[in-house]
């Protein structure tokens, strides 16, 4: 642990170094709010008012994409079941996905915001980072950005300006729907020690309970620990909270997206009762599989498998190996080993491979 912590250690105190000596900067990030809906309400605005979603049919067993405001008022979220959604919202109207649509509206977007970044980045079809000059006004800029948004595409979009990318990410979520929030110098170390832990990324439900036995629940509490004791206590989770806690964030704003993994997955209708059944389903995955890394333009030869399984219950397995073969007999294997980790009826099945130079990458900080 002490090699461990010389490591961070050195990080952490040079980007403390780095801090003195690097520019100031002006983030912007540019969240489009409940998009798939938006495009789907600025095509037929009689549904603007009345609660709907983006997802599969219920009957079979399909997942919420993402919902408009009204459905969100009933509790519907995004990735939860369909048949759970229409329950808590009885009224709410199923939209078929245009994935091609969204795509070009995506890439229309993409091309308006790069008219103001002197760095874009992507993050996914409705989330990018703009870096712009600090010397302008960020405020004013991004009025304007959202006025052109909703003129030229026809939907919303909601904008967080800050000095890095972790706390314009907080902001853009400050004053959702189509609103906008900047983190000034002068507030960014109150408004840092108040935000409760879970809002950091990388910080999920369960790493915030975890942290709660330790009575660490906002930034503040976080503060009060050394560096050494985070991360003998938590990892490198320690080392990201003790720079989060005072707003540090040194990314640069990449514009290549790096995949980590391809993967493909299937839904069943009806739930699968015996590892026969699912071993009978691999050939049409192995198959999907295929076909997706043609696209993608990757070579299964470079990738480590991996078999998903989800169960009656929505308890989930994974498993992996980086010595098994991307074949349909290494997946069969790891699919035989997976099933024996829980008796149960398997509701999804999933395979694919991890790059394993993401791993690697990943190690290189130890």
């Amino acid at each position: 642990m002490l090699f461990v912590y010389t490591v961070f250690a050195s990080q952490v105190n040079g980007r403390q170094r780095m801090a003195q000596v690097l520019p100031r900067r002006s983030v912007l990030h540019i969240d489009c709010d409940c998009f798939f809906a938006s495009v789907e309400m600025r095509d037929n605005p009689a549904l603007r008012d009345i609660p709907i979603a983006i997802g599969g049919r219920a009957d079979q067993r399909g997942v919420i994409a993402t919902c408009n405001y009204p459905a969100r008022r009933f509790g519907v979220r995004s990735a939860m079941a369909t048949a759970q959604a229409l329950k808590l919202c009885p009224s709410l109207l199923l939209v078929p996905g245009r994935m091609a649509l969204y795509r070009e509206v995506s890439q229309q977007l993409m091309t308006l915001l790069q008219e103001y970044a002197v760095q874009l980045e992507q993050v996914s079809v409705d989330e990018a980072y703009l870096e712009i000059d600090p010397a302008l006004d960020a405020a004013a800029l991004a009025q304007q950005i959202r006025a052109r948004v909703k003129q030229q595409l026809g939907i919303s979009v909601s904008v967080g300006i800050a000095p890095n990318k972790f706390l314009a990410k907080i902001a853009s979520d400050w004053n959702k729907p189509d609103g906008q929030f900047e983190v000034l110098p002068a507030q960014l170390d109150a408004f840092v020690a108040a935000l409760p832990l879970v809002r950091i990324p990388g910080i999920g439900p369960a790493q915030d309970k975890r942290l709660a036995l330790y009575k660490l629940r906002t930034c503040a509490d976080v503060r009060q620990w050394p560096l050494t004791e985070l991360v003998r206590t938590f990892g490198r989770t320690g080392a990201l909270l003790y720079e989060r806690s005072r707003g540090i964030d040194h990314r640069p704003l990449s514009q290549e997206r790096v995949r980590k993994s391809v993967s493909v997955e299937c839904t069943f209708a009806r739930d699968l009762y015996s590892a026969e059944e699912c071993l009978q389903q691999l050939p049409a995955l192995w198959q999907r599989w295929q076909q997706r890394l043609e696209r993608s333009g990757c070579d299964s030869a470079a990738l480590a498998p991996f078999v998903k399984v989800k169960f009656a219950d929505f308890s989930l397995t994974t498993l992996a190996d980086g010595q098994e073969r991307a074949s349909p007999e290494g997946f069969g294997r790891l699919l035989q080993q997976a099933l024996q980790r829980q008796p149960k009826a398997v509701r999804l099945l999933g395979i694919g491979g991890r790059f394993a130079e993401a791993d690697q990458q990943q190690l290189a900080l130890f």
